[in-house]
């Protein structure tokens, strides 16, 4: 049963972080790009 219990712990935990990933990325804000161009090399789609 506490097996269970912390599983369900888990994929909750990662299905929170990646809402907050695809939030970000539908705002504008990325791992890869924090929208400062200067530092970019021109990878950016900006």
């Amino acid at each position: 049963m506490g097996d269970l219990l912390v599983g369900a712990v888990l994929v909750a935990m990662v299905a929170a972080i990646v809402r907050s990933m695809i939030r970000d990325k539908k705002n504008g804000k990325s791992i890869q790009c924090g929208g400062d161009c200067r530092h970019c090399g021109g990878h950016c789609s900006h």
